[in-house]
C-alpha cells in the first residue's frame, strides 16, 4: 500500500497508544524513535495504563503522555477516548488488541495498529487505514512494533530508549548526593546494581544464588546497590538478599522512579537480573547486562542488546549467548524454555530452571562481561552456613 504520508506534507500530530505493562511500553520507544527521526518536528504523545508512564520520563521523543485506568469502565472509557477526539493527524496502535485500536479510532484522522493474524475482521479494517500483523509467537516486541514503520513509508529504528533524570543540574546533584556521598556504600567505589525480584515468582532467582554472586563481587571491590519497584513484597526480598549476604548494601528497593533507577544502572558496571522491566531499561542504557531467563521466551522478550539491527530477532529459543553489552543466561533443562507459568503453572510457582541454576554460570558471565578471567568460585557450604544464620536472625527479629 502507499504511504499514508509524503515527506512534503508530514503528519502535524501523532499520537501511539500502548496500553499494556511497562515493559511492552519500552520496546515500543523504537517505533517511537523510527516517527520522531522521520518527522523531527512533529509532536509525538503516548497514551498508556496508570502506572507505566513512569518508563517514558524524560524520553526526548515524547511530548505528552496521556493516562487511562487499565480496569475502566466502559463509560470511562469513551469519556477518555471524546477528551481526544480526532486531534492527531495519525494514531498508531503499538499493540495488538481491541483497546488500543479503539483509542486510535478516536484519537486519529489517520490510523494503523498491529493485529493478530486472527484478528484480520472486516470492523479492524474500518478501523485502521493499515494494519500491520503481529507475529507474536516467533518475533520479538520490538521487531512487532517496527513492523508498523512500511506502513509510513519510514525507517525503523531499533533503538530502545531507556527513561532518565533530565538534565536539570538541581536534580542531577541530588541524585549524585542520594547515591555517592559519603557515608553512601557506593562513595568512591565502581559498583553493580543488583536486581533480585521480579513481579512474578516462577522468574525469580534463589536467594543462595545472590548470596554468592555478592561475595564474589565484593571480592573483586565491587560495591553493591539493590534496585526494586515500591511493592511491600520486593521491599521485604530485597532486605533478605541485603541481611544474607551481610556486609554494606545500598538498598534502593522502592525508593527511586524509574528514570532514577536508569541513572544508577548507568553508572554501575554491571547489572544483573531477571525477566523484568528492570532488566529491559539496563540492556538499553548501554551498561552490561545479565538476564537470568527460565521459562520465559527470549525470542520474544530476551532483553534487546544496544545496537542490535532492526528486523533481526537476537536471541534463539534455546541457549544462553553474549550479544553486544547483554548476556542471556538460560536455565537447563529439556522443557527450557516452557514459556508457561513455572513448574505449576500458576505466577507464584517454583520454576526447576532457575532454582537449579547454579551461582557459577552467574559469575562467570559476570566475569566475561567485565573483562575479567574465568573466576572461582567461593564454597557452596560456606555461602549455604551464611544464609541460614542470617535467616535465623531475621525470623527472631534481630
Amino acid at each position: 500500500m502507499a504511504a499514508l504520508f509524503s515527506t512534503s506534507r508530514p503528519p502535524r500530530s501523532i499520537l501511539v497508544v500502548c496500553t499494556r505493562r511497562i515493559g511492552d511500553v519500552l520496546l515500543t520507544t523504537p517505533f517511537v524513535r523510527s516517527l520522531k527521526a522521520q518527522w523531527p518536528d512533529t509532536p509525538i504523545d503516548m497514551l498508556v495504563f496508570r502506572g507505566t508512564e513512569g518508563i517514558l520520563e524524560h524520553n526526548p521523543d515524547v511530548r505528552r503522555v496521556i493516562v487511562v485506568a487499565q480496569r475502566a469502565r466502559l463509560r470511562e472509557r469513551i469519556a477518555d477516548a471524546a477528551k481526544i477526539w480526532r486531534r492527531y493527524d495519525l494514531a498508531c496502535a503499538a499493540v495488538s488488541s481491541d483497546r488500543p485500536r479503539f483509542y486510535c479510532w478516536f484519537a486519529g484522522k489517520k490510523r494503523i495498529g498491529l493485529v493478530d493474524p486472527n484478528r484480520v475482521t472486516l470492523l479492524t479494517r474500518l478501523m485502521l487505514h493499515g494494519i500491520a500483523i503481529n507475529h507474536h509467537e516467533s518475533v520479538h516486541t520490538v521487531n512487532s512494533s517496527l513492523a508498523l514503520t512500511p506502513l509510513l513509508g519510514i525507517e525503523p529504528r531499533a533503538e530502545v530508549v531507556a527513561p532518565g533524570i533530565g538534565d536539570d543540574p538541581v536534580r542531577r546533584a541530588e541524585f549524585d548526593a542520594r547515591i555517592h556521598a559519603p557515608p553512601a556504600v557506593l562513595a568512591g567505589q565502581p559498583f553493580v546494581v543488583l536486581h533480585p525480584y521480579p513481579m512474578f515468582a516462577y522468574k525469580r532467582w534463589h536467594l543462595e544464588g545472590w548470596v554468592e554472586l555478592i561475595a564474589w563481587l565484593r571480592s573483586l571491590g565491587f560495591a553493591i546497590a539493590l534496585s526494586g519497584g515500591p511493592a511491600a513484597e520486593e521491599r521485604e526480598y530485597a532486605e533478605r538478599v541485603a541481611a544474607a549476604a551481610g556486609g554494606p548494601v545500598l538498598n534502593m528497593v522502592g525508593q527511586l522512579s524509574l528514570g532514577e533507577s536508569a541513572e544508577m544502572i548507568r553508572q554501575a558496571r554491571l547489572y544483573v537480573g531477571p525477566d523484568t522491566g528492570a532488566t529491559h531499561i539496563a540492556a538499553a542504557t548501554g551498561t552490561p547486562t545479565i538476564a537470568l531467563f527460565g521459562p520465559s521466551d527470549p525470542v520474544r522478550w530476551g532483553p534487546w542488546p544496544c545496537g542490535w539491527p532492526a528486523g533481526v530477532d537476537p536471541w534463539p529459543l534455546r541457549g544462553s549467548g553474549r550479544h553486544s553489552n547483554v548476556y542471556l543466561l538460560q536455565g537447563e533443562g529439556d522443557c527450557v524454555p516452557c514459556r508457561g507459568e513455572g513448574c505449576e503453572g500458576h505466577v507464584e510457582s517454583r520454576s526447576d530452571c532457575l532454582a537449579n541454576l547454579g551461582a557459577s554460570r552467574v559469575i562467570g558471565a559476570a566475569a566475561e562481561l567485565l573483562g575479567l578471567p574465568a573466576p572461582s568460585v567461593a564454597n557452596p557450604a560456606v555461602i549455604q552456613s551464611i544464609v541460614d544464620t542470617s535467616l535465623l536472625r531475621l525470623g527472631d527479629g534481630t
